[in-house]
């Protein structure tokens, strides 16, 4: 590939990666929070550090996967407002039980 060619990819790539950041900012202005630990298998609105992608959760309800709510609904569909460890999770679904 030509250089001229590979630097015209990369600012076609810049410029969707900003685009792309950009929405994820205008959903969050629309009056709705992420919430955490409530997204189905393959239905998480963005990436974690096992993924870079939405629509990449590998299981239901992983601590780590967030999906975008309405406001001040997180807690009462048994989300998180801030992203929880495996073992903080592990430990909460042990509270439940009792």
């Amino acid at each position: 590939m030509k250089k001229s060619n590979l630097l015209i990819h990369s600012a076609i790539a810049s410029l969707i990666a900003v685009s792309s950041l950009a929405a994820t900012q205008a959903v969050a202005d629309e009056g709705k929070e992420k919430c955490y630990g409530v997204a189905k298998k393959a239905q998480n609105d963005c990436g974690t550090a096992q993924h870079s992608c939405s629509g990449q959760a590998a299981a239901d309800n992983v601590p780590e996967e967030w999906k975008y709510v309405a406001k001040g609904s997180c807690e009462q569909i048994g989300g998180k407002l801030a992203a929880m460890k495996a073992d903080d999770a592990k430990a909460d679904d042990a509270k439940k039980e009792k």
